[in-house]
């Protein structure tokens, strides 16, 4: 199914069921998707886990800095405004399967130390997109390639 067609669907379904923070996470999906129509890249299934990746991660940074100010209620509001666009990404990679894909790449364009780290955080970027956080993903290249 479309993902437009599934989030229009998922938008009418919310505003019957009146569950209004559900609602607000669609429509922020929505927008991305509208911003990615009519942008040069498309709307691609790389660039939608890619533009909702980073939906997420706003989130999350903003959830933390709501913590930090003891706003729990902005905090919740971002946190479940996380998880319900997480619902539409790829199931995320855990760190072991991190590990391996990487050992792969590494293998792949010949990396041996870290200088070489550019080469491949490059392919890693390809291959993890939307399933791993490019920090952990950087973090895990540098313990590698020591």
């Amino acid at each position: 199914m479309d993902i437009e067609v599934k989030i229009n669907s998922e938008i009418k379904t919310a505003m019957l069921a009146k569950n209004a923070k559900k609602l607000d996470a669609l429509r922020a999906i929505k927008s991305v998707i509208l911003l990615l129509k009519s942008s040069s890249e498309g709307l691609t299934e790389e660039s939608i886990n890619t533009a909702l990746q980073k939906e997420v991660k706003k989130r999350k940074e903003s959830a933390d800095i709501y913590k930090s100010q003891n706003r729990s209620d902005l905090e919740e509001i971002e946190l479940s405004q996380a998880s319900v666009i997480e619902e539409y990404l790829p199931r995320q990679l855990n760190e072991d399967e991190i590990k391996i894909e990487l050992e792969k790449i590494i293998a792949t364009v010949g990396a041996t130390n870290s200088s070489d780290m550019g080469k491949v955080m490059g392919a890693a970027s390809k291959v993890f997109t939307g399933r791993a956080d490019n920090k952990i993903v950087s973090s895990m290249v540098k313990q590698l390639l020591g």
